[in-house]
């Protein structure tokens, strides 16, 4: 991946988080929305286990399987991760790889 490529999605992440926080220097407010399914089709689009999944983006297994089955829902940066993976899957595995 490029040096402008990784910027680009640190840059997203960043602004991600500063809205998730509430600042409104950081954009227009966007709300992400992360269906169970989404988690799911994220986990494969990466292919990777649930194990694998939730140890390469720093998640516990548990949380990922209650996200997979509906019984939680991811918020903040989880949910603009998950979004960015989906999204962007070898762009995001070139970007944590390095």
């Amino acid at each position: 991946m490029t040096k402008k490529a990784f910027e680009g999605i640190m840059a997203g992440l960043q602004d991600a988080l500063a809205m998730a926080k509430g600042d409104k220097k950081a954009g227009k407010l966007i709300r992400i929305t992360v269906h169970p399914a989404d988690v799911k089709t994220a986990r494969k689009q990466v292919g990777l286990t649930r194990k694998e999944f939730a140890s390469t983006f720093g998640l516990s297994a548990a949380t990922l399987r209650k996200w997979e089955n509906g019984e939680r829902h991811p918020t903040g940066a989880a949910r603009a991760l998950l979004t960015i993976i989906s999204r962007e899957p070898d762009a995001v595995l070139r970007a944590i790889k390095k």
